[in-house]
């Protein structure tokens, strides 16, 4: 099971004015799974974006960061069970076949939808069934679907990945209502997950931008599962506008900063929500780098270790090897770093420093630590006034199994 992650409670998924979303079944891998998702959009809505850097992104992801460019989105549909990525032109007709036939059933143009992926790679989307289930999806739309859309959207995941909050800014209740799907192939980039975020504040195009690139880049790009970076994925944030506040366009401003605040706190425990749901995890890892130079070699030195699979499979066995920690620190490519200044702690737990192992560190200590469910690393490098914060789960075996048989 996840690390201390309970699935979303429905009743506790609030709605967001001006946003509904419905649910059906395409049968695209699985006969009679609920794979199609459709978010309509009120007229007036905004969305900002951000996509994979993988350079083999899916025909998808062409498609949506182009109709983005062009015009205010009114619809988003997600698939399941495909990724319609390395399918070449053939793929591109597909997105845009499912795109041309949301747009007929809703009355809006091809280019206000927006199209969305995840799946097996290679494969071509079988725009055919999407489109038969369409009209389901449509009669299905309701607010108060985000606990269905949050299930539909899994593909590996064991638990659906979902959450609400309510802020008062501007004089004016606003709410804000996120879910994401992810489980292995994680890290980011951006993004290696699916991620819809909407809330029901008034934001100008330029905020809601600023404020999507600043949530993502202190959630869903501080996490990683194994390194791989899908060729899929994106995190969308949306603003209907509908709760009545006075548009938020000053970046300073006390509303903007707010607003900031919530869109980053629901981005981050979507984003740790994946990590705890990472396929096998047993282990959650916080790993905080701090007295660096600058905050991209704080993380470079991060992701080293969260990256390491010699790191991740001795916290899956609780075996304090953490030399391999130290291994990795070493080798994540800061060339002026002095090992014999940083020290290394698991929680509170001193283990290294002058370059080695500490005087005071006691190997029952640290298999204490080691067998807890969530466990600090904290790495001080004692060269500046830096940090960073990343967020990593073990291998174990069951992530070996479950990405051998992906496809079975």
């Amino acid at each position: 099971m996840p690390v201390n992650l309970a699935a979303p409670v429905a009743d506790q998924l609030l709605p967001v004015a001006g946003v509904t979303l419905g649910i059906a079944s395409a049968g695209i891998k699985k006969p009679g799974k609920r794979d199609i998702t459709l978010i309509q959009l009120a007229s007036g809505s905004r969305v900002a974006g951000v996509f994979t850097q993988n350079r083999f992104c899916a025909a998808p992801v062409i498609v949506a960061k182009r109709h983005l460019q062009k015009a205010a989105p009114r619809a988003l549909i997600i698939n399941t069970g495909n990724a319609n990525a390395g399918t070449g032109e053939p793929g591109m007709q597909a997105s845009k076949a499912v795109c041309e036939a949301v747009a007929s059933l809703l009355g809006c143009a091809e280019r206000e939808v927006l199209p969305f992926s995840t799946g097996v790679i290679m494969e071509l989307l079988p725009a055919d069934k999407v489109i038969q289930a369409l009209p389901a999806a449509v009669a299905d739309c309701r607010a108060d679907n985000w606990f269905a859309a949050a299930n539909a959207i899994m593909t590996t995941d064991i638990v659906a990945k979902a959450v609400s909050r309510q802020a008062v800014i501007g004089g004016k209740t606003i709410t804000l209502t996120g879910m994401a799907k992810g489980s292995g192939m994680i890290h980011p980039n951006m993004a290696t997950m699916l991620g819809y975020l909407a809330t029901d504040a008034a934001v100008s195009q330029a905020a809601l931008d600023v404020m999507l690139k600043h949530a993502a880049d202190h959630s869903f790009n501080c996490i990683t599962v194994d390194g791989d970076t899908s060729t899929n994925d994106a995190f969308m944030l949306i603003a209907t506008g509908q709760a009545g506040n006075a548009e938020i366009d000053a970046l300073d401003s006390v509303d903007y900063q707010a607003l900031a605040a919530a869109v980053t706190e629901v981005s981050t425990l979507l984003a740790q929500a994946i990590v705890r749901d990472g396929e096998g995890a047993t282990k959650f890892m916080s790993i905080h780098v701090e007295g660096g130079t600058s905050r991209d070699e704080c993380r470079k030195i991060g992701y080293a270790i969260a990256h390491s699979p010699l790191v991740k499979t001795a916290f899956f066995a609780s075996d304090p090897n953490l030399g391999r920690i130290l291994a990795a620190i070493g080798y994540a490519g800061v060339d002026d770093l002095d090992v014999n200044a940083l020290q290394l702690y698991l929680d509170d737990v001193l283990v290294a420093e002058h370059g080695g192992r500490a005087a005071s560190y006691q190997e029952a200590d640290g298999q204490r630590i080691m067998r807890q469910a969530e466990i600090g690393i904290r790495v001080v490098l004692n060269r500046g006034d830096a940090d960073a914060t990343l967020w990593t789960c073990d291998f174990s075996y069951d992530y070996v199994k479950i990405n051998a048989e992906y496809r079975s």
